[in-house]
């Protein structure tokens, strides 16, 4: 029995800082995002670089209509997942490609994501 005791005692200090928490407030709009990198990129355009210290930090700051699955170690194709598209289909002669949005997704300053936000990007 007095094996498990550290175990649990663990388990319990757990259990009451969790506990002790209070309420988990919303997210706010606003702040200051920071966040630890190895370099100073040019820009957050991920449309106009292509380097790693540009496109690492900004991964987390903007969605993109389709992304790579996470867990998968090597992309391909069957990899590809929506993000800020549900769907895409090719037109019947593989010249037009179609993005359904997900609804309900906003900007910072509230305003909705539309296809016209797509097509200018």
């Amino acid at each position: 029995m007095a094996r498990h005791l550290p175990g649990f005692a663990s388990a319990v200090v757990m259990v009451i800082a969790l506990g002790a928490g209070g309420p988990v407030s919303a997210q706010k709009s606003g702040g200051v995002l920071r966040l630890s990198h190895f370099d100073s990129p040019a820009s957050m355009s991920i449309l106009e670089e292509s380097t790693r210290a540009a496109l690492q930090p900004a991964m987390h700051v903007f969605n993109n209509l389709v992304m790579y699955k996470q867990d998968v170690a090597q992309t391909s194709l069957q990899s590809v997942i929506p993000d800020l598209a549900t769907s895409w289909s090719w037109s019947e002669d593989g010249k037009e490609l179609t993005f359904p949005l997900r609804q309900g997704v906003k900007w910072h300053d509230g305003t909705p994501v539309t296809a016209a936000d797509v097509k200018c990007t």
